[in-house]
């Protein structure tokens, strides 16, 4: 069962949506002219029923079998990224400052293209629930869709879905059963001094030393903390003080992330951020406040649909299904927990990383994933 013959048919139609996805990205949940695309496109395949605006700009779409069954859910993510494209390529984002850097495009497509063929085979029982979703990249669309019914309205009972990933072969896939990416929270700590004239440090207290003695304490939260076999990242990705090269500023603010699989990993290293920044900050004669904010939860791959799903993409192409766990995160994790299902990578080939501004989906890939998509359909709701 490799790429289905029809679906090969009309990859360069696929291609064609795909390059005009590309040349205009949109943002976080603000995707109403690439839903308008889908939408249209689903009409024209013969889509039984389209919903639009499900988490502000979000399109689910029912196509149903030849028979009673229940609702299977296929997800793509539709959002671009806010960065400057450097491919060079005739596709290429014609929106500055912006750019489908993660494959969102390409996942779209793929759907699209299962849409197509499933709307004109209707070779199942039950409904395939086509989820187009806006703003993994950031605000959580997946929680959005959720929050308006996603699931609930649509009874959907189980949920797969599909990303880009450089590194492997186009068209072969990757999975794991269990936690395949983390979880993903955010912090900020904002630390008060004393400013003053750098001629007189003795007169102030200098939040860039307490910024300083924090970020290399947190450096010894997982190495001396946590246990060795399992797994958690604490980085520190900002720190901002100061304006003038003469004066010691009065306040200084620290960012970064923690990333986990496990919550009580989760809780020792917050736990252990809190006691850092009580004690250093008091050492040095300052204050400081740690404002932690809850992020995507892990996503979590279920083992009866993970194996399923395995399956399914073996008859395909090729698959690995022991692929290395993630600390990247992904808001699918929010439709795992309340629907079994699984997330599977699909290969891009030897092309630059995910978020890198010369990134571009293979085309070549989009009709092994809308291939996946239709007989994950059709096999479940046999």
């Amino acid at each position: 069962m490799p790429v289905i013959n029809r679906i090969a048919d009309f990859a360069e139609e696929m291609k064609t949506w795909r390059r005009h996805l590309h040349m205009n990205p949109e943002l976080d949940l603000e995707c109403h002219q690439t839903a308008a695309f889908v939408v249209e496109q689903l009409r024209a395949f013969g889509v039984d029923e389209i919903h639009e605006k499900i988490g502000v700009s979000g399109v689910v779409g029912l196509i149903r079998g030849k028979g009673e069954g229940f609702v299977v859910g296929l997800r793509a993510d539709m959002d671009a990224l806010p960065m400057e494209e450097k491919t060079g390529l005739d596709h290429a984002s014609t929106v500055p400052g912006r750019m489908h850097a993660c494959g969102h495009d390409g996942h779209t497509t793929m759907l699209m293209g299962a849409a197509k063929y499933l709307a004109e085979t209707r070779n199942f029982n039950g409904t395939v629930a086509l989820i187009f979703q806006p703003a993994e990249e950031g605000s959580g669309g997946a929680r959005y869709m959720i929050e308006d019914g996603l699931m609930r309205d649509y009874g959907i009972s189980q949920v797969y879905a599909l990303h880009s990933l450089p590194g492997i072969p186009v068209g072969a896939f990757q999975t794991t059963s269990g936690p395949i990416m983390a979880a993903a929270d955010d912090w900020q700590i904002d630390i008060q001094g004393r400013g003053g004239h750098a001629a007189h440090p003795d007169q102030c207290v200098d939040p860039i030393i307490i910024a300083t003695g924090i970020a290399q304490a947190f450096q010894s939260i997982v190495a001396r903390n946590l246990d060795p076999i399992k797994t958690g990242v604490l980085s520190v990705t900002q720190l901002h003080a100061g304006s003038a090269h003469n004066v010691i500023a009065g306040t200084a603010t620290l960012g970064g992330t923690v990333r986990t699989f496990e919550p009580e990993v989760k809780a020792m290293i917050r736990a252990r951020m809190e006691t850092v920044i009580e004690q250093v900050s008091a050492a040095y004669g300052g204050t400081a406040t740690l404002t932690y904010n809850d992020g995507y939860p892990p996503t979590y791959n279920h083992v009866a649909e993970t194996a399923f799903a395995g399956d399914i993409a073996e008859a395909i192409s090729s698959i690995d299904r022991d692929g290395q766990p993630s600390m990247g995160a992904e808001d699918f994790s929010y439709m795992l927990e309340k629907v079994p299902g699984s997330f599977l990578y699909v290969g891009n080939g030897d092309t630059p990383e995910l978020h890198h501004p010369e990134y571009d989906f293979d085309d070549e890939a989009a009709p092994f994933g809308a291939s996946f998509f239709v007989k994950v359909a059709e096999t479940a709701l046999a």
